[in-house]
């Protein structure tokens, strides 16, 4: 079952009254502030608790201005949420969709797909979280990471300053290159100051969107189901990532020019340029990495990172170039592929292929587990002196991993025991 709700809703463009050009909030506000200011037209979302207070902090600006200004479709599912909002998108909405993490979101994944093959514009928000909604019970990476080959951008904030400008960023590349935006939030931030800006500001920066750049043309072949259709599908969404990498130090360019602050674009260096050390990650942890560093480089030179903002897209050129100069680079990641290592490190090693440089991969944060200081630094310092396994797991509780494994051998004992004498 879907609901639809507007308010006072008229054919005007709706006047949304101007928001404080400071004000401290967390995550969750950031991202509401951001999305009203982008005046979307449909707004669609399966509601629970932490997603009702997302729309609800969502609507605070608007009320404010006397009227609504966007239409809001409340679904009974992920999967219908996501439904809704490519028939919004068709339509030549603009659109905006969050989807629950974990099971929602895999519920959903069908959908997602679906999105980008039709190359539909839709921003949408996946909270890698528990404390900020949109929820899931831990703050790891694992759950955008199992559709980072869905065919959506993924861009990934590391503050609530940070989600607030990659949204409204994430509206324009979409609609630029008529392709799905993922931005994706930890949301472990307490509330923090964050500077809004005007609805003039946003409106100069992101134009009224024109159907007519991305009215979903259908497949490539009257067939969708057939193999040929399917390759000429994804070769598209491939094409258009590519454009992306393009475009997106641009669109980073104009917002420092028009805001007054870096934000965006496909990677963020920070004292790299003698770096022999480099840390790379993405998200939120990318904040206690450089107070790490800036605590090494106090007594050890040589330590800097990157953090990359966009996933997919992966900047492989743009990554090599910054870390050509480094020895080794350190790869800290909260997410896994069992079988295999770390995710993020996998797009790291094919941009250093060719290079002397070594690659290091430290799992780290998996189900909300704290990520110490002192233990940053020592992997860094173990790093720096080409001491640490291809692969670590950051605070690693050994013997729980040693008594689960002797109870495991004792039960198979048991059970494969000979019956016989």
């Amino acid at each position: 079952m879907t609901v639809h709700e507007s308010v006072g809703r008229d054919t005007r463009r709706p006047t949304i009254l101007k928001p404080p050009m400071q004000h401290e909030t967390c995550a969750c506000g950031a991202v509401a502030d951001a999305i009203a200011l982008c005046r979307p037209d449909v707004i669609c979302a399966h509601v629970n608790a932490t997603r009702s207070l997302l729309l609800e902090k969502l609507g605070e600006p608007v009320r404010a201005a006397g009227r609504a200004a966007f239409e809001v479709v409340k679904a009974e599912s992920d999967f219908a949420a996501m439904s809704a909002a490519i028939d919004a998108s068709v339509s030549g909405a603009r659109t905006y969709t969050l989807v629950g993490s974990g099971q929602g979101l895999l519920f959903a994944a069908k959908r997602l797909y679906d999105a980008a093959a039709k190359s539909l514009p839709i921003v949408l928000t996946i909270g890698d979280c528990l404390k900020e909604p949109p929820a899931n019970e831990w703050i790891d990476h694992v759950n955008s990471m199992c559709v980072r080959d869905g065919g959506w951008m993924q861009l990934y904030a590391e503050t609530s300053q940070n989600a607030l400008d990659l949204h409204i960023q994430a509206f324009r590349l979409a609609e630029e290159l008529s392709c799905p935006v993922m931005v994706c939030i930890d949301g472990s931030e307490g509330p923090r100051a964050v500077d809004v800006p005007s609805q003039a500001q946003v409106d100069e920066y992101l134009p009224p969107i024109r159907a007519s750049r991305f009215v979903a043309a259908g497949t490539p072949t009257d067939n969708p189901g057939a193999p040929l259709a399917r390759t000429e599908m994804r070769y598209l969404a491939h094409h258009k990532q590519l454009r992306a990498l393009r475009l997106m130090p641009l669109l980073a360019t104009e917002w420092l020019a028009r805001f007054g602050r870096p934000s965006g674009g496909l990677i963020r260096t920070y004292r790299t340029e003698d770096a022999e050390t480099i840390v790379v990650a993405i998200g939120a942890i990318n904040v206690p990495i450089r107070a790490v560093i800036d605590d090494l480089r106090e007594s050890l030179a040589g330590f800097g990172s990157v953090s990359i903002c966009s996933f997919r897209p992966f900047p492989l050129n743009v990554l090599r170039d910054a870390v050509q100069h480094a020895r080794r680079i350190v790869v800290v990641e909260q997410s896994l592929a069992v079988g295999m290592g770390g995710i993020l490190c996998d797009g790291v090693r094919n941009a250093v292929t060719g290079t002397a440089l070594k690659v290091y991969t430290v799992i780290a944060g998996l189900g909300e587990r704290a990520i110490t200081p002192s233990s940053l630094r020592q992997v860094f310092v173990d790093a720096g002196h080409d001491e640490l396994e291809q692969l670590t797991f950051l605070d690693l509780n050994a013997d729980v991993v040693a008594r689960h494994l002797e109870r495991e051998a004792r039960v198979n004992a048991a059970v494969f025991a000979p019956r016989w004498t």
